[in-house]
C-alpha cells in the first residue's frame, strides 16, 4: 500500500472519530424551536438551543411557551432554575400561565 493511501486512511479514520465524539459532545442541541411570548407581548422563537445546563428567558419573563423541539423541558419562574414546583412541558406541548402568576423565566432539559 502506497504511503499517500496510508495517509488518506488515517486522515480518514481520524475525522470519523471526531464526527462521531462531536455528535455526543458538549455541542448537542434541543432540535427544533422554542418559541414563548414574554409579559410585554413580544415573541422570541430560539432555534435548537444547547442541551447542556440552565437556559434564561426574556428579562420580563415568558406568559406562554411552546415547545417544539425534540426533547421535554422544565420551567422555572427564578433566573438560575431553581425553585418549587417547576413544570414540566414535553416536546409538541404548549403551556400559558395562569393570570396573576409569575412568569417563568428560565428552563433546562430534561435529560
Amino acid at each position: 500500500m502506497s504511503l499517500h493511501r496510508r495517509l488518506s486512511i488515517a486522515s480518514g479514520a481520524a475525522l470519523l472519530t471526531l464526527a462521531l465524539t462531536g455528535c455526543s459532545g458538549l455541542g448537542r442541541t434541543m432540535v427544533g424551536t422554542l418559541t414563548y411570548e414574554t409579559g410585554r407581548d413580544v415573541v422570541v422563537r430560539v432555534t435548537s438551543p444547547s442541551v447542556n445546563g440552565c437556559h434564561r428567558l426574556a428579562p420580563s419573563g415568558a406568559t406562554r411557551v411552546e415547545n417544539a423541539t425534540l426533547v421535554d423541558i422544565q420551567l422555572y419562574r427564578t433566573r438560575d432554575c431553581t425553585g418549587k414546583d417547576p413544570i414540566y412541558l414535553a416536546t409538541t406541548l404548549t403551556d400559558e400561565i395562569v393570570p396573576g402568576t409569575l412568569p417563568w423565566r428560565s428552563y433546562s432539559v430534561i435529560h
